[in-house]
């Protein structure tokens, strides 16, 4: 796929990292240990699929991970992962970056196997989302994690959010700033009123101020990821479910997005 069609993830990722501090990394550390049920990763080989800031490799480092793969497909984002790297584990040899695509399948299977596969919002970005999840499944390792987030399957409001991203990424890099806010500024003055209408506008204002709290995550970076993260796919939970189930996993943790915008959440274990 040409670089005009496809959302320059690590640029936006290189931008969050100016934010980026010690209190942003404690909560993707706290988010990261409820989502696999750890407190550390002491013994265990951490696979992270699609690395974008590094932010979470970086968590992984810091829960002590036995080994730490990173990779990411964009050059950029795996220039941020080895930004965080000099700034935090500058020494570390068990701690390695790379350049690569999850749709290619010799390269994944020279990475041998992991007890934690994690890949957060980026099988859907692929172009080809239900082999990218074929190629993470077959890493992880027998009583392994896959942690995966995809994008929720709604239908006809998912085509026409195909078709925004796609648009956004097409046009001159001028007129994307605008473009994008075009896109969000009906959305996010219909949440102000209703909380103004219910008497609650400090909660408008917490989900901006309080966004990094989910992640450590910054929300002006993720709208600019939502609005053109092309290529785009989508599936439904029980789409994804079933296919785990088929590969030999089970289900250990789920958080839908409530049939809205948004990604469902799914922690599997190898079986």
């Amino acid at each position: 796929m040409s670089k005009r069609r496809r959302f320059e993830f690590g640029a936006n990722w290189r931008r969050f990292l100016s934010i980026l501090n010690e209190e942003r990394i404690e909560v993707a550390e706290w988010s990261l240990r409820r989502l696999l049920c750890a407190e550390n990763l002491e013994d265990k080989r951490f696979l992270d699929v699609g690395s974008g800031s590094g932010l979470f490799s970086l968590a992984a480092m810091r829960m002590k991970a036995k080994y730490v793969h990173s990779f990411d497909y964009d050059p950029q984002c795996v220039t941020c992962t080895k930004e965080l790297k000099r700034r935090h584990f500058s020494a570390a040899n068990n701690w390695r970056i790379e350049q690569g695509s999850v749709l290619d399948s010799e390269y994944l299977e020279s990475l041998g196997m992991f007890d934690v596969v994690y890949s957060w919002g980026v099988l859907h970005h692929t172009g080809a989302m239900w082999q990218a999840l074929e190629n993470v499944v077959q890493r992880t390792g027998q009583g392994g994690l896959l942690a995966i987030s995809i994008y929720n399957d709604q239908g006809t409001r998912s085509r026409i959010w195909r078709w925004i991203k796609r648009t956004y990424t097409c046009l001159p890099h001028p007129l994307k700033l605008p473009f994008g806010l075009v896109v969000m500024l009906p959305r996010e003055v219909l949440f102000a009123l209703y909380y103004l209408s219910t008497m609650r506008p400090w909660r408008y204002i917490q989900s901006w101020t309080q966004y990094r709290n989910r992640r450590g995550m910054s929300r002006w970076h993720d709208l600019l990821d939502w609005v053109g993260g092309y290529p785009f796919e989508v599936a439904l939970p029980e789409e994804v479910f079933d296919y785990a189930r088929d590969r030999g996993f089970i289900l250990e943790y789920l958080k839908t997005c409530g049939g809205r915008i948004g990604c469902n959440e799914f922690v599997f274990r190898k079986t």
